[in-house]
């Protein structure tokens, strides 16, 4: 696994496809300010608790006018079918093949077992990484501490 990158550092761009089949470019969305949640997989406990408080939260989230997305290695059908099941209001991007690239890129792949960290990342609106959080909170909390950090960039 690579090193987390850090605040200062320009984020890596990329283009993944939505659960939507929308392609999102990170270079596409300066002049706002972008969360890029990162987590392991769709369907399992954790996950399912952090992006049930984003959706839980997410008029507060949008109030803040960034753009949010969470990032797994999963399939744009599983996002698809998991944000249907779920009802998630967050948008969710296919790190899906290369698998794991952009995560690489973020120093989140974890090779061996072949998902992302939980990390988020806040880049600002030119593009640059103001904060990174490594340890974020799986519930409403989380979501507390991305409106919070953002209030603030």
């Amino acid at each position: 696994m690579t090193e987390l990158l850090t605040p200062g550092t320009q984020a890596p761009d990329f283009t993944l496809k939505s659960g939507d089949g929308e392609d999102v470019t990170l270079s596409d969305l300066r002049g706002s300010k972008v969360v890029l949640a990162f987590y392991p997989l769709d369907w399992s406990p954790g996950c399912q608790n952090q992006m049930d408080a984003f959706s839980a939260g997410w008029d507060q989230v949008e109030t803040t006018g960034a753009k949010v997305f969470g990032i797994s290695v999963d399939s744009v059908w599983s996002h698809k079918a998991w944000r249907e099941a779920r009802d998630l209001k967050i948008p969710l991007l296919a790190d899906f093949h290369p698998k794991g690239a952009v995560g690489q890129a973020y120093g989140v792949y974890n090779p061996e077992r072949g998902n992302h960290r939980r990390v988020t990342y806040y880049i600002d609106e030119q593009g640059v990484i103001t904060e990174v959080d490594d340890k974020p909170a799986t519930d409403a909390s989380g979501v507390e501490a991305v409106c919070s950090v953002l209030g603030n960039m």
